[in-house]
């Protein structure tokens, strides 16, 4: 009989729904060794949280996400706040004992992403708990093919890297003031939003580092509408005349050259004000022997380049709906594509799987972890730091062959 364990989510909205999701969809797709139980959701708004959780399909809710961390039925602390409650909650989680998973960017400062990954560190020989950042695109399975056919020496030695993460919801400039726009609350913009995603998956594919960077960032519109009940994402233009305006305090798009372990160089752009784009994330290597490309508005889709004297070669592209490719066996037949949301499902899959093998032969880190959510945390405060200073930064990450994780290491492509 499979094991159980009770899973405590804090925060119910975009991330929490999209979370809420993978937990009940999990067993379903993957029967795992360890089976999770919905056991209890945290929010602030006590009549919201509970209709959250009626909706979402958890057991009971609370306004106190305290009361989730002591209690000795949850195993599973998900935790899917803005940023500025990660810290407090996650390592409260680790020191009773839990497990982790935390949304990304794992912290609002590398000082907080250090104590972190520090306590989750502490945690793990202590009481073997895993702490895991939600990366959650390393787990789209044309994600994880090219990661093995980069590791495999398919492209041969990498040269070229440049990862770009597009969005538009933020072009209009009476676009409401939310929490992602305060530096207090989310650390930093469109750097922490969705660089941060940029990053390591440029760091997951190459199997490399970021060792230096030459950056700048930009706010292009300095205040805001004041309005409540904003969700991120959710935001909508504020035309209420007379209302109040409040500044913000992160940037809106961040650009940078970096430097690679090894001879590899790269560029990593990130705006939430490229107009015409929802939702676009695109990762490309280039390497001797081939090229690989990963575009997020084309997600069950890879784009390899090889090298050769045929004048008709070009680029092709691989459909990655087959039962041999990552993550595949547990979904449907070959073309029936998979969604955004399947990603989060095979996240806590993995989170899972080596909940279930720990104290066995088989016992296995999970990533990316808190070690691997400090690597990123070190790359934007090396951006933040050579956009003041208009000059190369090292970011104290090693060369090739440093910490980065990923639970599938010795799998073949």
């Amino acid at each position: 009989m499979a094991r159980r364990i009770g899973v405590g989510l804090v925060g119910y909205s975009f991330m929490g729904r999209a979370h809420s999701a993978a937990w009940r969809n999990v067993v379903a797709a993957f029967d795992p060794a360890v089976v999770p139980e919905l056991t209890v959701v945290c929010g602030r708004d006590p009549a919201g949280v509970a209709a959250a959780a009626s909706r979402l399909g958890w057991s009971e809710s609370t306004t106190d996400w305290r009361r989730v961390v002591e209690r000795d039925d949850v195993g599973i602390v998900d935790v899917c706040t803005p940023g500025a409650a990660h810290a407090e909650i996650a390592i409260a989680a680790l020191r009773a004992g839990k497990h982790v998973l935390c949304e990304k960017p794992l912290a609002r400062s590398l000082a907080e992403a250090e104590e972190m990954a520090g306590e989750a560190a502490r945690a793990h020989d202590r009481f073997g708990t895993h702490a895991m950042v939600g990366f959650n695109y390393r787990r789209i399975p044309a994600v994880e093919l090219a990661r093995r056919l980069v590791a495999s020496g398919h492209i041969g030695e990498l040269r070229h890297v440049r990862a770009c993460y597009l969005q538009d919801w933020l072009v209009d400039p009476d676009a409401p003031l939310s929490w992602r726009l305060v530096r207090s609350e989310a650390g930093s913009g469109a750097l922490g939003d969705i660089a941060s995603h940029a990053i390591d998956l440029l760091q997951h594919l190459s199997g490399s580092v970021v060792t230096a960077v030459s950056a700048l960032t930009t706010t292009f519109v300095s205040t805001r509408p004041v309005s409540s009940g904003v969700a991120g994402l959710a935001s909508r233009p504020s035309r209420e005349l007379g209302a109040s305006r409040g500044p913000v305090s992160v940037d809106d798009a961040a650009l940078c050259l970096v430097r690679l372990g090894g001879a590899a160089v790269g560029t990593v752009e990130a705006s939430r004000f490229a107009t015409g784009h929802k939702n676009a994330l695109r990762v490309e290597l280039n390497g001797s022997r081939a090229s690989i490309a990963f575009d997020l508005e084309r997600l069950n889709e890879l784009e390899v380049y090889e090298v050769g004297t045929d004048p008709t070669a070009g680029w092709r592209r691989i459909l990655v709906t087959e039962p041999e490719h990552p993550y595949l066996a547990g979904w449907w037949p070959p073309g029936h594509v998979l969604g955004w949301e399947h990603s989060f499902t095979h996240e806590v899959a993995d989170l899972l799987a080596a909940i279930g093998a720990t104290g066995s032969a088989e016992a296995h880190a999970v990533h990316p972890d808190f070690a691997d959510g400090l690597a990123v945390q070190r790359v934007l405060d090396a951006i933040e730091r050579s956009a003041l200073s208009q000059s190369w930064v090292e970011t104290g990450l090693g060369g090739a062959g440093a910490h980065l994780g990923t639970s599938t290491d010795n799998e073949e492509p």
